[in-house]
Formats: structure tokens, sequence, C-alpha cells
């Protein structure tokens, strides 16, 4: 690895001495480091870039901080295909599962060519109103329609390709990846899939028919959601960080990008054990 590219939750106190001592540590390996420039700002010293610059100056990507630092990072990696290793500055994330007791030792594994990735799915959702494309975005979890506080149910209608699935009467909707399944489809009493299955998962949010239930299709379709009330306290979340307001008649279109994302699996703990830990199954 010739150049290492690091991302850290830059407001959380720790990360400073956190970064200073990762970046001293691959530069005595010989390995050109490059931060994000707020991350730099922790630092004296110290090659930045903006963050969407990022992924086409390095060969992988370091992500302290948690889940949400890892989920913002991995839109800007998006199909790049370059490899994230996401650490966690508290003791386990769903994606962030590596932790900071095991960085070195996975680092060493990494500059020794002895490593494993997961290649999880994302996907592209592009909003369409009166026939025009207003806006794209990739992401890692999930695509929500949601009503605001004080909105009124909302009518969601529903194609799978060229078929068409329902018109929902809900708070929301949700498509998510595998990887997402464990986030607000989860919350909403959607399914747990394994993250690099490469399949959609679609789950209404408080629907008004008790029957309407997840659904989970293949990857190759595409799904369009279709807005057909008046409310104007709707908005379209992605991965819980990006949003904009919808209105009646937007279509939003979301289907698999085009190439996965690729991150370092952890060579201490798998998936199940991530489960366990988190969702403290097992436990009385």
């Amino acid at each position: 690895m010739k150049c290492t590219g690091i991302i850290a939750k830059h407001v959380d106190p720790r990360a400073e001495k956190i970064v200073s001592e990762l970046c001293e540590w691959l530069e005595a390996r010989g390995t050109r480091v490059v931060l994000d420039k707020e991350t730099a700002g922790l630092l004296h010293h110290g090659e930045a870039v903006t963050r969407s610059k990022l992924p086409e100056s390095c060969d992988f990507l370091i992500v302290i901080g948690g889940d949400g630092t890892l989920l913002s990072a991995a839109r800007v990696v998006g199909t790049t295909g370059k490899p994230i290793l996401g650490v966690n500055l508290g003791s386990l994330g769903f994606m962030t599962a590596i932790t900071l007791g095991e960085l070195y030792p996975v680092l060493e594994r990494i500059f020794d060519d002895d490593f494993e990735y997961d290649e999880r799915m994302m996907l592209v959702a592009h909003v369409h109103r009166m026939g025009e494309r207003v806006a794209n975005y990739t992401v890692l979890n999930d695509v929500v329609i949601n009503k605001g506080a004080l909105a009124r149910i909302i009518d969601i209608e529903t194609t799978i390709g060229d078929l068409y699935l329902s018109s929902f009467k809900a708070d929301g909707l949700i498509i998510s990846t595998p990887t997402g399944s464990t986030g607000y489809s989860l919350a909403a009493q959607g399914p747990i899939l394994y993250p690099t299955l490469r399949t959609i998962v679609i789950t209404p949010i408080c629907p008004h028919t008790l029957t309407n239930r997840p659904i989970v299709i293949p990857d190759d379709m595409v799904v369009r959601a279709r807005l057909l009330t008046r409310e104007t306290d709707v908005f379209l979340t992605l991965d819980g960080q990006v949003g904009l307001g919808i209105r009646e008649g937007d279509v939003i279109e979301v289907k698999r990008a085009e190439a996965p994302i690729r991150f370092f699996r952890s060579p201490f703990k798998d998936y199940f054990d991530v489960l366990r830990t988190k969702l403290k199954w097992g436990e009385r």
C-alpha cells in the first residue's frame, strides 16, 4: 500500500491523538498519508485534500469513528473500488467492527497482504420531478421517504420494474440494502439480512394496513416510489444524513449501484459475533 487515506470523526476529543499516532505508524512503514481537510485540521502537519478527492488520492481508506462516520465516507468512496477499514472509537459497530485495540494488528496483516474483503452492494437513487431528474444519490444503507412530525399518513405508489406492488398508506417507506437492514429498516420490523447478499428490502413505516409487510426482492430489479399525497411536509432521506423535501408526483427511482463497495474483513470476529454483541442476543 503506497498511500493511505484517513477520515476521522474530528469532533471527538480522542481523534487528534489517535490520528497523530496512526500517521506516524504509517509513515514509518514508508506509506504516504493523505487526510481529508476536516481530519487534517486536528494536526499541525499532513497532506490534506477535500473529502471528495480522497479516494482518487490513495490506495485504501481508514475511517475512524462510528457507523455514521463510515456511512458518510462510503458515499464519497462510492463505486471507486477503494477498500475501507472501519475502526470504531467506541466498542463496536455493525460496519466499524474493528476496535481501536485491533487497529494495528489488522494493519500489520494488511501490509503483509494477509487480508480478505467483504463486498457490499450500494444503491443509487434518482429523484424525478415533472419528467426531469433533479437529484442523484449513492447510499450504503437506505433511501427513506418519510412524513414530517405533523403530517398525516402519506400515499406512496410503489412499482418493481414494470410490475405494480402496492400503494402504501403509511408514515413512510424504507428501501434498503442488506447492510442497511440492521438500521432504520430493522426498527420498522424489517428482516435482518446477511450484509453480502445481493437483495433489496422494501419496508413500510407504520402502515395503515397491518397486513403490509416488508418484502425482499432481487437486486437486479428497479424500485419506483411515487408520492401521491399533497402533504408538503414529506422528505427523502439518504443514509439518515442527507435529505431533501419532495412533492406530490415526485418519483424516487432506486436501483443497485454499478459496483459494490469493499470493506476489510475483521480477522478477529465474524458478522454473527457483531450481531450477538450489538443486539444482546443470548443475554437475560
